[in-house]
């Protein structure tokens, strides 16, 4: 089968608008069932698939996602590149509420999420290379397709993924901007590596829909969020629609 795009939607984005739906697929993995069955359909007439991470209603919170039956349940379908859709709070300067971040780095921060496929009764041990987590000929396709969409995004960043579902520390974030990190997530990881040990080329589109503790005046509210969140999305979805048509016609 050729190359098949599939869509991970985050908070914000639990359905995905103009998907003419073909199939729903309920997939089992040998780690348990995927967050929401695996929507298979059309966008703009290529075949996409998508996935709401969080289950469809919202539901299931970051630290509980079954990410590798998620990953898992994609490539049974034949997904060949993830794109990872999360909303995300921001840390330095540049990375103001409403930014769009296509990021390059990850530092993790989760702890106790099963996090590899490589594990049990194993014949070989086997490491994968993580030096460059997101896919650099996807990050790309990103890019450019939110210039020819006209939306602004930031091309770079390090996404710091914390374990949740709190939010963090005003001295937790000053730490992780000590340590290099841009925008801070809690889904990041170990959706990212997964997505390597299983072969999938992978990147990420991240909307800041807050400052992260401390970064702003007064305490963060859910609020201020969900304002934040109806508008960012809309313009992740023209980027997306974009971006499906310039991953088949490349």
């Amino acid at each position: 089968m050729s190359e098949t795009l599939a869509i991970i939607g985050g908070t914000g984005l639990t359905q995905l608008p103009g998907l003419t739906i073909s199939k729903a697929h309920d997939v089992q993995t040998p780690y348990g069932s995927p967050s929401a069955p695996i929507l298979e359909g059309e966008l703009d007439g290529y075949r996409v698939l998508f996935l709401a991470r969080h289950g469809h209603p919202h539901r299931i919170p970051p630290h509980q996602v079954n990410y590798r039956a998620n990953l898992w349940a994609l490539q049974t379908l034949y997904a060949t590149d993830v794109i990872a859709v999360t909303a995300v709070g921001g840390i330095t300067r540049n990375m103001a509420t409403g930014a769009l971040v296509v990021p390059m780095q990850i530092i993790d921060y989760t702890h106790s999420r099963e996090s590899t496929i490589f594990e049990g009764d194993l014949s070989t041990v086997t490491h994968v290379d993580f030096s460059y987590p997101y896919t650099e000929s996807l990050r790309q396709l990103l890019v450019h397709s939110a210039k020819s969409a006209n939306e602004a995004v930031i091309n770079g960043g390090v996404y710091g993924a914390t374990q949740g579902p709190r939010l963090e520390t005003a001295a937790e974030i000053f730490r992780m901007e000590q340590d290099g990190c841009d925008i801070v997530g809690m889904t990041g990881m170990p959706e990212a590596v997964l997505a390597r040990e299983l072969k999938l080329n992978y990147a990420g589109l991240s909307l800041v829909v807050n400052p992260a503790a401390g970064k702003g005046e007064g305490v963060i509210t859910i609020k201020q969020i969900e304002e934040n969140l109806a508008d960012g999305m809309e313009r992740v979805k023209r980027i997306l629609h974009v971006a499906v048509d310039q991953f088949y016609s490349q």
